[in-house]
C-alpha cells in the first residue's frame, strides 16, 4: 500500500512539475532565450510535406492547420515552407512560416501573430543566429531569438531558431513607435535580368537606378507606399551625400556595418550581394536598417563580391575597412568617406570587439546556448550535421563540401588581428566625470538652467552635448567647451561644459556625450542608444 502512495504521488508531483514548466513558458516571453519552446502543428492532411513543397514551388501559398505554442492553441494558422537556399523539396527539416490570424484575425500569441522557425542551414553550432541577434540587439533594432522543438501531427519534426519576424507590428513599434510606414525588404540575389532601363547586379545595394521599377525589382515592398522616397535615399546618398541624415539612420546603419564585420557576416549588405536588411521609414521620415538572416554569420558565407569564396585566413584577417573605396557599395564608401562618420564607424566597431570578443565573452555565451540545447540535439534525428559536428563546431571547421569555420577557430584570431590593427589600435576618448551644476547650499537662487560639465581625455578635438528636454522631439547637438565660459572652471583643464537654457518651461533633460579625437569617437553612456542621463530642475533645486 505504501508502495502504491509512493507511485501515486511521485505521478503527482511530475505532473505537477510539468504543468508548472508549462505555466512558465506561457507567462515568459516567447522568445526568451533561456528556454526552449514546444510548436506543435496538426494537418488534417496527411501528405502535408507534399502540399507545402507543391505552395513552396508556386508562391507563398498556405497550408491550414492548428498550431499550439505558448500555451494557446491556434486553429486555422497558416503554415507553409519558408527560406531560399534555405529549402529544398522532400528535405528531412525545411524552415516554417506560420501565421496565426491567417483564418482569425484576432488571434495571437503575446502580440505575435508570426512564428518563424529557421533550420539553421549551414550552422552546425545551432547557435548562430541566437548568439548573432544577441549581441546586434545591444546596438541597434534586431529581433529576439530562442529555440523550438517542433512537431508535426504528432511526429517529431526538429529543434528549429525561433526568430522574431521584423515585419511584426509588435517589433516595428517597440523599435519605432509605428508600424504603418514605408518598409523595404532587400530581395534576394537572383539570375534574373533586370528590366529595360535597370542596373544589373545591384541587389540592395542602393546604387542609384531612374525608375521606379528598378527599386521594386531590387527591394520587397512591404508597405502600399515609399518606392519614391527610397528612390530619394539612394539619389542623395549618390549624388548629395552631405544630406544623408535627412533620409537616412547614419549611426544605426553605421552599427549595423560595423557588427556585419566584426562577426564576418558576408550574407549581407557588406558581402557578395548586398541582401539580408530590411529598412524601415520611422516617423522623421529617416530609413533604418535592421539586419536579418544571421545563420551563415561568423564566416559561413563567404564571398565579398568579385572573387573566389575566401579561405580561413582571410576571414580572420577581413579588411575593417572592406568596401571603403568600393562605388557599388554607397551605404559603406558614401558613409566612410566622411571623416566624422568614419571615426564613428571604428568606434562602433571597437566597441562590439571589445564587449563581447576581447573578453571571450562571445565564446561563453555560444556554450551556454549549446548546453541549453544539446539533449534536444542529441535526439533530433532530423538535424542537419551530426552530433560530432554539432560539439567541435566551436572550435574546428565542419562540413566536407561547404566547410563551415569554428566559431571561436575564426573569432579568436580576428580578434587578435583586429585589436592590433592600425586603424584600432588607439583609444578613444575618455568621457568621465559628468556633473550638471546644481542650487549653492542655503542659496534662495534656483537654477534654472542645465549647467552639464564632463572630464575628457586622451586628447580629444571634439565634444558634443546631445539632448531634449521634457522628452519631445529629436536630440538637438550643441558643442561643449573647455575654455572657462561655460561652467567648465579653468580653460585648459580638461573639463568641458555647456548650459542649456529652457526656453518654454521645460523641466526635464535627456542626454549624451559624445568626444572626439584624432582617430575615433566615446559616448556616455556608452549605451547610449538606448539609455542617456537625466535630471530635471527640481532635482538640481533640492
Amino acid at each position: 500500500m505504501k508502495r502504491i502512495s509512493l507511485l501515486v504521488l511521485l505521478f503527482l508531483t511530475t505532473g505537477l512539475h510539468t504543468a508548472f514548466s508549462q505555466a512558465k513558458l506561457a507567462t515568459s516571453d516567447f522568445y526568451d532565450s533561456k528556454n526552449i519552446q514546444e510548436v506543435r502543428i496538426t494537418f488534417k492532411e496527411k501528405n502535408w510535406s507534399y502540399i507545402l513543397d507543391s505552395l513552396r514551388f508556386n508562391g507563398d501559398g498556405m497550408l491550414a492547420g492548428t498550431v499550439e505554442a505558448g500555451g494557446q492553441k491556434f486553429e486555422g494558422a497558416g503554415i507553409r515552407f519558408r527560406g531560399g537556399k534555405s529549402f529544398a523539396p522532400g528535405a528531412l527539416r525545411n524552415p516554417l512560416h506560420i501565421v496565426l490570424n491567417y483564418s482569425n484575425k484576432d488571434q495571437n500569441l503575446q502580440g505575435y501573430k508570426v512564428i518563424k522557425l529557421s533550420n539553421a542551414l549551414r550552422d552546425p553550432s545551432m547557435v548562430r543566429e541566437v548568439l548573432g541577434y544577441e549581441i546586434a540587439r545591444n546596438y541597434m533594432p534586431a529581433p529576439k531569438a530562442n529555440y523550438a522543438k517542433v512537431s508535426i501531427n504528432g511526429e517529431h519534426y526538429g529543434l528549429l531558431v525561433n526568430v522574431e519576424s521584423v515585419e511584426e507590428e509588435a517589433f516595428l513599434k517597440r523599435h519605432f513607435g509605428s508600424a504603418g510606414n514605408a518598409f523595404f525588404k532587400a530581395n534576394q540575389a537572383s539570375t534574373e535580368a533586370k528590366p529595360d532601363g535597370c542596373k544589373n547586379n545591384v541587389f540592395g545595394s542602393l546604387e542609384y537606378d531612374n525608375l521606379p521599377l528598378c527599386y521594386e525589382k531590387n527591394f520587397e515592398k512591404l508597405a502600399a507606399h515609399g518606392t519614391n522616397d527610397l528612390m530619394e535615399l539612394a539619389r542623395i546618398f549618390n549624388e548629395e551625400p552631405g544630406k544623408i541624415e535627412t533620409v537616412l539612420n547614419v549611426d544605426a546603419t553605421l552599427w549595423m556595418l560595423a557588427f556585419n564585420n566584426v562577426v564576418v557576416n558576408l550574407s549581407s549588405y557588406s558581402g557578395q550581394h548586398s541582401v539580408n536588411y530590411y529598412l524601415y521609414q520611422d516617423d522623421q521620415n529617416r530609413f533604418t536598417p535592421i539586419i536579418w538572416d544571421l545563420n551563415l554569420a561568423f564566416g559561413s558565407f563567404k564571398n565579398i563580391g568579385g572573387g573566389s569564396d575566401l579561405k580561413l585566413k582571410a576571414l580572420q584577417e577581413l579588411d575593417p575597412l572592406l568596401h571603403a573605396s568600393n562605388p557599388a557599395k554607397p551605404l559603406i564608401s558614401k558613409l566612410l568617406a566622411n571623416e566624422a562618420y568614419r571615426k564613428t564607424y571604428l568606434s562602433h566597431l571597437r566597441s562590439i570587439l571589445y564587449d563581447w570578443f576581447v573578453n571571450t565573452k562571445y565564446g561563453q555565451r555560444a556554450k551556454e546556448l549549446q548546453n541549453l540545447i544539446r539533449k534536444d540535439v542529441t535526439a533530433d534525428n532530423r538535424k542537419g550535421y551530426t552530433l560530432e559536428e554539432f560539439n567541435a563546431s566551436l572550435a574546428s571547421t565542419s562540413g566536407k563540401k561547404s566547410k563551415i569555420p569554428g566559431i571561436a577557430e575564426l573569432m579568436g584570431k580576428r580578434t587578435l588581428f583586429l585589436k592590433s590593427h592600425t586603424a584600432l589600435a588607439i583609444f578613444p576618448p575618455d568621457i568621465t566625470e559628468i556633473k550638471v551644476a546644481t542650487r549653492t547650499p542655503l542659496s534662495s537662487k534656483r537654477v534654472e538652467t542645465f549647467q552639464i560639465t564632463a572630464k575628457v581625455d586622451k586628447f580629444p578635438k571634439r565634444v558634443v552635448l546631445s539632448y531634449r528636454l521634457d522628452g519631445k522631439g529629436d536630440f538637438r547637438e550643441t558643442l561643449m567647451f573647455d575654455e572657462g565660459r561655460h561652467g567648465d572652471g579653468t580653460a585648459g583643464d580638461g573639463v568641458f561644459g555647456a548650459v542649456i537654457v529652457p526656453q518654454n518651461g521645460e523641466q526635464t533633460i535627456e542626454y549624451y556625450i559624445m568626444a572626439e579625437n584624432a582617430g575615433l569617437v566615446s559616448y556616455s553612456p556608452a549605451a547610449y542608444m538606448w539609455e542617456k542621463h537625466t535630471t530635471t530642475l527640481e532635482a538640481l533645486n533640492k
